[in-house]
């Protein structure tokens, strides 16, 4: 299987990102939020669930801004998201708030995960999902 750069993956859903640069959300045009987090920041939830957390106050910029904005919006209106995993080996390097874009990733598409903000503060945010019911055939 070929490998997902950021832009595919969110294509996958539908959604376009402003700039890959340094887009990390961005809505679908059903109204679903799809969300770039990273793997090492996943936690076991509430039965059946995983959550993501992270401090927004970890990294600055335009990208930064755009998820701020698209997370409280997503928080306030109970928007369903959807999930892009992004792995690597250099997780201390995100955790310092260092340029993400100097590190090696992979992106990981998680259609089988539905989620929704569960918790937003000024500089915090959680994220948990479930797997979505099944389809009938």
């Amino acid at each position: 299987m070929a490998r997902l750069g950021i832009t595919e993956a969110f294509e996958i859903y539908g959604a376009t990102l402003r700039n890959p640069q340094w887009s990390v959300s961005s809505w679908t045009p059903s109204g679903e939020l799809v969300v770039s987090l990273w793997d090492h920041h996943c936690r076991r939830g509430p039965p059946g669930t995983i959550e993501f957390s992270g401090n927004l106050a970890r990294w600055s910029g335009p990208g930064n801004t755009e998820f701020r904005a698209n997370v409280r919006k997503a928080h306030s209106e109970r928007s369903r998201v959807r999930l892009v995993v992004v792995k690597t080996n250099d997780t201390s390097w995100i955790d310092a708030g260092e340029d993400a874009s100097k590190v090696k990733k992979e992106f990981f598409v998680r259609e089988e995960l539905i989620g929704q903000v569960t918790a937003l503060s000024a500089e915090a945010y959680v994220f948990e999902f479930r797997k979505a019911p099944a389809k009938l055939p």
